[in-house]
C-alpha cells in the first residue's frame, strides 16, 4: 500500500474515530440536510463490521439524512449503542418527530437489542417522544439498560407517552421471559412536573430494577416526590438518585426519607435546591442513621434548613465511613439573616402571611439603612483619622467589620472596637477585658463575632500581647455563650461567613484572615465555655481548601489539630 493510501486511511479512521465496534461522528459540528449530504457517514456505517455502537452527538440531521442513515442501519443487528443526543440542533420541530421514527424503524427492522438510547439536548417536545414511542415499545428496547432523555422539553405529555411506552416494554419483554431491566434513567429539564412524575413512578415501581435516576430541574413539588419515593423503595439496588431543584417541602422530603431507609446501596442522594424544610431534613437525618451504610455524596444545599437541623445532618453522617462530600451551603446564613430580618413562627419555619408586602417594605428600608450605614461610615472614618494619625497607626484590610460603638462607650474602648490595634489594647489597662465585655451587645451574634474578629486580629507571639486578646476574647465569648438571649447558632453562621468559609446571600464582606483570628480560635475551643457542638462544623468548613484562610496556613493547622483532639456532644 502507497504512503499516502496509508496515510489516507488513518486520517479517515481520526476522522470517525473508530474504536472496538465503535463509530464516531461525535462533536464534528455537521451539517446534514438531505441524503447527498450524509453519503459519507452512510457509507461509513454500512462497511463496518460488528457494529456495535453509532455516535452521532453534535451534528445536526434533516429528515431525508435521517432516512438515508436508517437505511444503512436496517442490516447492522449487532448494534447496542445509540449515542444521538444534541442532533436536532436548528430545525423545526415538525422534522424531528419523522427523522425518529425512521431511526426507529430501521433498528425493528435489523432485530437489533439496544443497551443504551442517548437522546439528550434534542428539544423535541411531547411530539418527539411519540417518534420512539414505537421503538421503545418494541423487542429492540427489551434489553435497554440506559435511558438518557436530558433535556428535551416533553413536558407532561411527553412524561406520560414515555412511562406507558416503558410499561408496555416490561410487560412484553416478561411475557418473553426476560423482563426489561432499565438501569439508568436520565430526564432532567423537562418539566415533567407531578403528573408526568406520578406516571413515570408507576413504570419504575413495576420494572425494580434502576440503579440511577436524575430528574433535576422537572417543577415536581411534594405529590410527585413522594409518588417518586414509593418507586424508589421498589428499586433496592438503587445507587444514585439525583431530584436537585425540585420543590419536596416537608411532606415530601419525609416520603422521600421513608423510602430511603429501605435501601441499602445508596451512593449519592442528590436533594439540592428542593425546599427540603427543617422537618424534612430531619427526617432524612433519622433516614441517615438507620440506613444508607454506603452513602458517598449528600447534597441539601439550599433547602431553607434550619442551623439546628442542619447540625443534626452533620451528626447523623459523622459515621459514614465512606462519606466524601456533604453539601450544606445556603442553610447557616441564610437562616440567621432570615431569622433577624423576618422571624419565625412557632415550627422554625418562614412566616408567609403578607409575604409580598414585607418583601417591598424590607426592600424600601434596607435601602434607607445602607445610605444612612455609608453616611455613618464616612463620619466615623474622618472622626477616627486623627486619632489613627496621633497613634501612628495604619488602617488594614482587616478593618472591613464595622463594630457599633456606643455613646456611652469609654473614648479608649471606642478607639480600639473602631480602628484595633495591640498598643491600643494594651492602653486599656488591666481592666480591658471586663471594659471590653461590658460594650459589646453579646446577645447579638453579629456583634459578638465582630468584636471576637477585631480582638483578635491584633494577637500576636509577644507574651503581653497574647494574654491580652485570650484574656479579651474569653471575656467576651464567655458571656456570650452563657446569655439565654443570644441565638448560639447564628454565631458560628456569622462567624464562618466572616472568616470566608460559607458565601453569604447578601452583601457581607469578608474580613481579611490573619493568623491571629484562627489562633485566638483555637484558644476558644478549647474552653469549657465554647460549644462543643460547633467542633465538628468548624472542623468540616476549616478543612476544606479555602483562598480565604489559605494565607494562613500554620494557624490553620494548629486549629485543626485541636478541633481534631476535641470529642464533639453527641
Amino acid at each position: 500500500m502507497a504512503s499516502e493510501d496509508v496515510a489516507q486511511l488513518a486520517d479517515s479512521l481520526a476522522k470517525t474515530k473508530v474504536g472496538e465496534g465503535e463509530l464516531s461522528y461525535k462533536g464534528r459540528g455537521l451539517k446534514f440536510d438531505n441524503a447527498q449530504s450524509v453519503e459519507e457517514l452512510v457509507k461509513d456505517v454500512e462497511n463496518f463490521q460488528g457494529l456495535q455502537a453509532l455516535r452521532l452527538e453534535g451534528n445536526t440531521f434533516g429528515v431525508e439524512a435521517a432516512k438515508a442513515i436508517a437505511m444503512a442501519l436496517e442490516k447492522k443487528s449487532q448494534l447496542e449503542c445509540c449515542y444521538w443526543s444534541d442532533v436536532f440542533t436548528g430545525r423545526v420541530r415538525a422534522e424531528i418527530p419523522p427523522a425518529l421514527t425512521s431511526l426507529g424503524s430501521a433498528l425493528m427492522t435489523a432485530g437489533a437489542q439496544l443497551r443504551v438510547l442517548d437522546l439528550s439536548d434534542n428539544a423535541f417536545g411531547p411530539d418527539g417522544v411519540k417518534g420512539i414511542d414505537a421503538l421503545l415499545k418494541s423487542s429492540v428496547c427489551h434489553t435497554l439498560q440506559e435511558l438518557r432523555l436530558n433535556n428535551c422539553g416533553m413536558g407532561i405529555g411527553g412524561g406520560k407517552i414515555l412511562a406507558a411506552a416503558l410499561t408496555v416494554c416490561y410487560k412484553e419483554s416478561s411475557a418473553l421471559g426476560s423482563p426489561l431491566k432499565l438501569k439508568v434513567f436520565i430526564a432532567g429539564r423537562n418539566r415533567l412536573e407531578n403528573d408526568g412524575a406520578t406516571a413515570l413512578a408507576h413504570a419504575f415501581k413495576m420494572m425494580g430494577s434502576l440503579e440511577e435516576v436524575h430528574m433535576p430541574q422537572n417543577g415536581i413539588t411534594h405529590p410527585g416526590v413522594t409518588a417518586l419515593a414509593s418507586a424508589m423503595e421498589h428499586n433496592p439496588q438503587l445507587r444514585v438518585l439525583n431530584l436537585n431543584d425540585n420543590t419536596f417541602t416537608k411532606k415530601g422530603a419525609i416520603a422521600m426519607a421513608e423510602a430511603l431507609k429501605k435501601l441499602r446501596n445508596v451512593q449519592v442522594i442528590n436533594f439540592g435546591d428542593c425546599l427540603v424544610r427543617s422537618e424534612g431534613a430531619m427526617a432524612i437525618a433519622d433516614a441517615l442513621m438507620e440506613g444508607l451504610p454506603i452513602l458517598r455524596e449528600l447534597n441539601l444545599s439550599f433547602g431553607e434548613i434550619t442551623q439546628e437541623a442542619a447540625l443534626v445532618i452533620a451528626q447523623a453522617v459523622r459515621d459514614k465511613a465512606q462519606l466524601e462530600k456533604l453539601d450544606l451551603n445556603g442553610m447557616f446564613f441564610f437562616f440567621f439573616f432570615f431569622f433577624c430580618t423576618y422571624g419565625l413562627d412557632d415550627e422554625g419555619e418562614p412566616e408567609e402571611d403578607d409575604e409580598d408586602d414585607e418583601d417591598e417594605d424590607d426592600d424600601e428600608d434596607e435601602d434607607d439603612d445602607d445610605d444612612e450605614e455609608e453616611e455613618d461610615e464616612e463620619e466615623e472614618e474622618e472622626e477616627e483619622e486623627e486619632d489613627n494619625e496621633d497613634d501612628g497607626v495604619k488602617k488594614t484590610e482587616q478593618d472591613t467589620v464595622s463594630t457599633p460603638v456606643s455613646s456611652s462607650c469609654p473614648p479608649d474602648v471606642a478607639s480600639f472596637l473602631s480602628f484595633p490595634s495591640p498598643d491600643k489594647l494594651l492602653r486599656l489597662g488591666a481592666k480591658r477585658a471586663l471594659l471590653i465585655e461590658q460594650q459589646v451587645d453579646v446577645t447579638d451574634a453579629a456583634k459578638t463575632v465582630e468584636a471576637f474578629l477585631k480582638i483578635s486580629s491584633v494577637f500576636k507571639e509577644e507574651s503581653e500581647v497574647k494574654n491580652a486578646v485570650l484574656d479579651s476574647v474569653d471575656a467576651v465569648l464567655k458571656k456570650a455563650f452563657s446569655s439565654p438571649s443570644l441565638q448560639s447558632y447564628s454565631f458560628i453562621s456569622v462567624l464562618l461567613v466572616m472568616l470566608g468559609l460559607i458565601k453569604s446571600e447578601d452583601k457581607v464582606k469578608p474580613v481579611q484572615v490573619v493568623p491571629g483570628h484562627l489562633l485566638a480560635l483555637e484558644h476558644a475551643v478549647r474552653q469549657d465555655y465554647f460549644p462543643r457542638e460547633y467542633v465538628a462544623v468548624l472542623q468540616a468548613f476549616v478543612s476544606r481548601q479555602s483562598k480565604s484562610v489559605g494565607s494562613c496556613a500554620s494557624a490553620r493547622s494548629t486549629l485543626l489539630s485541636t478541633l481534631a483532639q476535641i470529642r464533639p456532644e453527641c
